[in-house]
């Protein structure tokens, strides 16, 4: 029987694609979270509405905030979920990544959307909290905890996919620190209710903005970090690199590149400089794309180079 002849003969580099299979479940996990897009967008739409009528018929600022940022919620809700539909579609001739960076615009676009509704709000709760407006307190609380609910409900809704795409994430941000500003506005309707000062609903929107802001910035640096290439959070490039260079066989490893090609789905490129013995080239390359699979890395471009001399 003939020796097994190596993959890649004499001092040829060979640049071999590898890309991982798509999860069995990953199309139900794009269901689930397209229902929980569907479903955030209506129920906060609604709630917005509710607030808005209400903000303003019985002089409440913070309820109103709220109802910006609920605004907000859907705006940033449904670019996330049209992001979504967008990285699926098939890669094109022009497009060759496919369009799963459209993801990462959408939640810098929720980021500026947040921040610039934080802005109005915190400008609007100064005016008010040196020239308060005779709010009913009532209705404004009932208000307040249906925004609570309905947006820690809408949270829940994209269950634990949230962890693992940045996109998800955002959204989720912005339905749980509405969740938070709800219930600092129904605290303050509480409070105006016993003690009668109306300038705590000025206090408490400058409060809301603020807040809103925060998660704002923390979003947007999350975003300009993957929109710049950068190696994606969660991701140890070092690791990356001790793990290539215990592969059998390899003795140098450079020109190691990783990056998001979406908010959930990373890319690899590398170079690996061979020794003379070892693995054969593709039994290599399958090592490889393993490992890296467990790092959470799914699709890699590795170089082989031959040994030096």
């Amino acid at each position: 029987m003939p020796p097994r002849r190596r993959a890649s003969q004499g001092r040829i580099p060979a640049a071999v694609q590898i890309q991982r299979q798509p999860h069995p479940l990953q199309h139900e996990h794009r269901g689930a979270s397209s229902r929980a897009f569907r479903w955030s967008v209506l129920l906060n739409t609604g709630l917005s509405a509710l607030q808005l009528v209400i903000g303003f018929g019985f002089g409440s600022l913070a309820l109103i905030g709220d109802a910006v940022h609920n605004l907000g919620d859907v705006a940033g809700l449904l670019l996330g979920w049209g992001a979504e539909r967008l990285s699926a579609l098939p890669a094109t001739g022009r497009f060759t990544y496919g369009f799963g960076r459209s993801t990462q615009l959408a939640s810098l676009v929720n980021a500026v959307l947040i921040l610039m509704a934080a802005a109005v709000v915190v400008v609007e709760g100064i005016q008010r909290a040196f020239r308060p407006v005779e709010m009913v307190s009532g209705p404004v609380a009932w208000a307040a905890a249906a925004g609570l609910v309905v947006n820690l409900f809408s949270a829940h809704l994209f269950g634990a996919d949230r962890h693992v795409d940045l996109n998800r994430r955002a959204a989720v941000i912005h339905l749980l620190t509405d969740a938070a500003v709800s219930a600092v506005v129904l605290f303050s309707a509480l409070l105006v209710s016993v003690t009668g000062w109306n300038a705590i609903d000025g206090i408490t929107a400058v409060g809301v903005g603020l807040a809103v802001a925060w998660s704002g910035a923390r979003l947007l640096r999350e975003a300009l970090v993957v929109a710049l290439d950068a190696v994606p959070p969660g991701i140890d490039r070092q690791r990356v690199e001790d793990l290539l260079r215990s592969l059998p066989g390899v003795e140098d490893v450079h020109h190691v590149h990783v990056w998001a090609m979406s908010t959930s789905r990373y890319a690899l490129t590398a170079h690996l400089r061979r020794r003379s013995a070892g693995l054969d080239d593709m039994e290599l390359l399958h090592l490889a794309k393993q490992r890296l699979a467990e790092l959470g890395i799914g699709h890699s471009t590795i170089q082989l180079e031959p040994p030096e001399g």
